[in-house]
Formats: structure tokens, sequence, C-alpha cells
């Protein structure tokens, strides 16, 4: 005889398995799961920065036994890099010494990656410079307007800009984010959604849009090189102006009678009419002659 268990053994079982059912977390794809942190990634360093402690004020202040490199070289500006305070405006910075034998003017050169995971909420470290003279004086400074430029390798793509050094008494050179620049953005042609890890969530048109300046982030700074500079004289800075369409741009750099018929057929009814007005004249010549001339 086989033996049942009794039935409330069987509803305690039962009970236990349905508990330890709701206990286990769901899978969920990765592409599916909520955020963890509702801060964006550009929120989280503007904090970072904010919450780090400045080392330097003033300009001579800074260290510059680092010259500037020969071609562009990578940097990480963020978490345990130096950060200045100037007038409260709060960045972090490189600082290098300019070579003495480089023949004026040259230019350098600067090229910022992408900071995030994916596209959509990715932002550049947009860079300020400033050329000190001996004596750590300013003698200028410019916010560097960066465009894309997207090459064939990773060394020609990114936001690239550069500046100009033709000032005899330059002898340093500071690079940080003014805080003009990191409200700023940079035009961008290329879609989220190609690079969104959301993709299968919320999917993105493609087209341009602009990428936010944030507080940190990957700098390429050095001398100008052939790479670089095809990469700056050829970047996209903006949307491009609207045109009238192909077919009017070509009308207008090509002669009018090869796109329409109208002058050919013009000159042709022309001709025609010239023909048809010289018959009657040569029929009244013929009339004219005397009969003499005529046999």
């Amino acid at each position: 005889m086989r033996y049942r268990p009794p039935a409330s053994a069987a509803l305690l079982v039962l009970t236990l398995l349905l508990g330890a059912c709701h206990s286990v977390k769901v899978l969920v794809p990765p592409n599916f799961r909520p955020p963890e942190n509702t801060d964006s990634p550009l929120q989280q360093a503007r904090a970072a920065l904010q919450q780090a402690t400045p080392c330097c004020s003033n300009f001579a202040d800074f260290s510059y036994q680092t010259l500037l490199p020969w071609q562009p070289k990578k940097f990480e500006l963020g978490s345990g890099s130096m950060v200045l305070n100037l007038n409260g405006e709060r960045s972090y910075f490189l600082s290098f010494r300019l070579p003495n034998d480089a023949k004026l003017p040259y230019r350098v050169a600067l090229k910022s990656e992408l900071n995030g995971r994916w596209l959509r909420s990715s932002y550049l470290f947009a860079p300020t410079v400033v050329l000190l003279d001996e004596a750590f004086q300013p003698l200028g400074s410019e916010d560097v307007n960066l465009c894309e430029h997207m090459g064939w390798s990773s060394e020609a793509s990114g936001a690239f800009g550069s500046i100009e050094i033709a000032h005899p008494q330059a002898r340093y050179l500071v690079v940080y984010s003014s805080a003009k620049q990191q409200a700023d953005q940079t035009y961008w042609e290329q879609s989220p959604a190609a690079f969104s890890a959301e993709a299968p969530v919320r999917m993105a048109s493609a087209g341009s849009f602009k990428i936010p300046h944030g507080p940190d982030g990957t700098l390429w700074v050095g001398m100008m090189n052939k790479t670089y500079a095809s990469a700056v004289d050829n970047a996209i800075c903006g949307k491009p102006a609207q045109g009238e369409g192909v077919l009017n741009t070509l009308r207008s750099a090509i002669p009018a009678p090869l796109w329409s018929g109208q002058s050919s057929s013009n000159g042709s009814k022309a001709g025609a009419g010239k023909t048809q007005s010289s018959q009657p004249e040569n029929s009244q010549s013929e009339s004219s002659r005397p009969e003499s001339s005529r046999h």
C-alpha cells in the first residue's frame, strides 16, 4: 500500500515554494534595467568637482615642470587631478612649459573625447587656454571652440580645437575649463541611438544635436601634427546652412540652355520664322524679274 502524505504537509510545501519564488529576483537584461542612480553622470561629475579641495588660486602657484608634448598626448582630468580656483571658478587643469626652440608661430592641438557610456548621456571637457610670460602674468586667454571630426581611426575622431602661439614672450601654458565653457555645448552630427545601451527601450532619431560640456574627461594636448591638422581643418563646427536643393545649385553653376529647352526651342522657332519670311522675298524677286531673264 503506497504511503500518502497528509494534505496539510503538501500545502505547507507548496506555500514554501511560492514564497521562494517571490524572494528570487527576476533576471532582467541590462538594457531594460532602471538606472541605479537617478543623477546623470554629468551631475555627479559637477558635484565631485565642487567637493574637491582646490590647490591653487594663482598662476604663480602652479607647477610647470611638464614640457608641452611635441605631439598630442593623452591626459585624464577628473578625480585625483589638481583643482584650481580662479575668481570663484573651479576646474581641473594642466600646466606646461613651452619649448624655447620652437619657431614662432606654431599651433597647439587639443582634442576632447566623449565622456560617458553612450552618446545620449555623454559630455565633453571643453578647454580654456591661458598664455603666461616668464613672470606668470597672463598674455591672453581663449575658450577653445571644439568641432567634431570622425576619421578612420580613433586618433582622428573626437572634438578638435587648436590655438596659435605667436607671442615671443610666451613661456607657459595653462589648460582648464572656464565657467562659460562648462555651461556651453558642442555641435555633433551622430545618432545617439547608434551608441545607446537603451536603444531597445528608447530609440532616438538620427540627426544633429549638441553635446554638453562637463568638468572632467579625456583631453589630448600637444604640438600640432599632420593627423590633427587635417582633423581640425576638416571638422564640423555647426549645422550647415539650408540650401535650395541640388538642382537649383547646379542650375546656378551651369549655363541655362543645358537645363531648359526654352532657349533652344525659341532659337529653332526664330530660325523657322526667318526661313518662312525669306520665302516670300524670293518669290517676290522672281516675279519682279523681266520675262526674258526668266526664260
